[in-house]
């Protein structure tokens, strides 16, 4: 109570310094929410592609290059160290408007069961059904959370993409990665969307059921991936084999970056916060010299007056911390229930991330007292009684 009447003689002061820690958490929290909603796209991308090959036409993660024919499986199967080959189609939901942060609105399809047992990620079914081998050639969809949302769309409601009408028979479940933004759609119907897309000229003479956008290749049982890879690009030079260690490389190193931005910006915010609360104690023990002097007159030891004053720069760190973390929390759920209407979903606010903040901002106010705490506790006790 001593110490909370002390902090209470100065008001303005503490309560500006409080708001300053609270402006650097409220940061801290914001931006460490957007950078855990970021590495939870990554850690799904990773999580996917691992033990796997993705073969595309010069493609990228998410997406296959340029159409190709469905018979490469009959040369990518062969190669040395394949198990499984795939056919895959991703593109995007053209005409859904809107984007989710950081991975697009996408249409996704695959030959049900093609996997024969070797995908390990599964994402259950919130509501309604999963697709099976009975919906090939009709135009039903699983819808991921997120864009089943921005469309209010629910089991049984319709929806359109690319001209065509599908009735939609089940929600995923929640996974804050790619599948909340993804559409499923049975494998036939995914391949006469592809069609409609290719160019007048090659669109003559295609058919549809020739047609994919990427190949998963599952490795044979004590397979290198990176050796599976390479095997498939000598043997087939005009595709490209992606491995999940080349999907980190590519995708990990911009997300580093990116993350050491926004939480430089935080931390900058939180020096500037330290700095007030130094300034405040110094303030506080140049008004109080004399009652310090008189402290250590009576016999009270300098250690102890180092921890008392420390306490309470801590205090004050702790203070702005909560402020600065209930202000965070209240952005994060405001700015993302604003945002998923349009399915632009920004933040993921961890219970580590909301620790991690109070903790920080009280060693950091404890740090930013040690210097004014120190000075106070070397002071002259008959020096300290003259002060006025």
């Amino acid at each position: 109570m001593r110490m909370l009447r002390e902090l209470g003689r100065r008001r303005l002061r503490t309560s500006l310094t409080i708001v300053g820690i609270a402006i650097g958490i409220w940061a801290l929290v914001v931006f460490s929410s957007m950078a855990n909603k970021i590495n939870a796209l990554v850690d799904g991308g990773s999580a996917y592609y691992a033990n796997k090959v993705a073969v595309s036409d010069g493609g990228t993660a998410g997406f296959g290059g340029a159409p190709m024919q469905l018979t490469l499986i009959d040369e990518i199967a062969p190669v040395d160290g394949v198990d499984v080959v795939v056919p895959r189609i991703r593109m995007l939901v053209a005409d859904i408007a809107g984007v989710s942060f950081g991975v697009p609105d996408q249409i996704v399809a695959e030959p049900v069961g093609a996997d024969q047992g070797r995908e390990t990620i599964a994402t259950p079914v919130a509501a309604g059904r999963a697709l099976t081998d009975a919906d090939e050639g009709t135009y039903v969809a699983v819808m991921g959370s997120t864009i089943a949302g921005k469309q209010h769309a629910s089991v049984g409601s319709t929806i359109t993409m690319h001209g065509y009408d599908f009735t939609v028979v089940g929600i995923l479940e929640t996974t804050l990665t790619a599948p909340d933004s993804s559409v499923i759609v049975p494998f036939s119907t995914a391949q006469e969307l592809l069609h409609e897309d290719l160019p007048p000229v090659i669109r003559d003479r295609t058919e549809p059921s020739d047609l994919a956008s990427q190949f998963i290749v599952y490795p044979a049982s004590g397979s290198d991936t990176g050796t599976v890879a390479a095997a498939i690009e000598t043997a087939l030079p005009d595709l490209s084999a992606m491995t999940g260690a080349e999907y980190d490389q590519s995708i990990g190193s911009s997300v580093s970056i990116f993350n050491s931005v926004i939480i430089g910006i935080g931390l900058i915010a939180l020096l500037v916060g330290g700095m007030s609360i130094i300034n405040t104690m110094a303030m506080s023990i140049a008004e109080r010299t004399r009652e310090i002097g008189v402290r250590r007159a009576i016999g009270a030891s300098r250690r102890r007056i180092v921890r008392e004053l420390m306490t309470e720069a801590g205090v004050i760190g702790t203070i702005g911390g909560l402020i600065g973390v209930g202000l965070g929390a209240l952005v994060v759920v405001l700015a993302n229930e604003l945002g998923r209407s349009a399915g632009t979903v920004l933040f993921e606010l961890t219970p580590s991330t909301v620790l991690f903040a109070l903790a920080f901002s009280t060693i950091l106010g404890v740090l930013a007292g040690i210097i004014p705490a120190w000075s106070a506790a070397r002071l002259d006790p008959v020096t300290a009684l003259r002060h006025e």
